[in-house]
């Protein structure tokens, strides 16, 4: 038996411990998607959240190059900022969107200069 922190008793046999498994929830805590024991979890869900991040920004950058690049571009600069602070092992891709988000807004400032308005069409 274990104590949990609430202070109630809970039962876990040998298998679940040696799979890491949670009693209480019958989630996996090694993988982070039951309770966290120790900080490792949090550490590894934030760099996967960064990661996330940066495919995110690659993604709207890109796609802000085309279409909506008022609102895609920051976002995509936002995200990209984010992801890299945060320590992501994509710092390829969070500076490839970096880059395309500042490319969406200079495509923006181009368009508004050429044309005069901030919405632009192709024909």
């Amino acid at each position: 038996m274990e104590l949990t922190a609430h202070g109630s008793r809970t039962t876990r046999n040998h298998a679940d411990a040696r799979a890491g498994t949670d009693a209480r929830t019958g989630t996996d805590a090694r993988i982070g998607t039951g309770t966290r024991v120790g900080g490792r979890g949090r550490v590894r869900d934030r760099v996967r959240d960064a990661d996330g991040m940066a495919v995110a920004s690659f993604v709207l950058g890109l796609v802000g190059l085309l279409v909506m690049n008022i609102l895609l571009g920051p976002i995509a600069i936002g995200l990209a900022v984010l992801a890299l602070r945060r320590g992501t092992t994509r710092r390829g891709r969070a500076t490839f969107g970096l880059g395309l988000g500042i490319a969406d807004l200079a495509v923006l400032a181009t368009l508004v200069t050429l044309d005069g308005t901030v919405s632009w069409s192709i024909a």
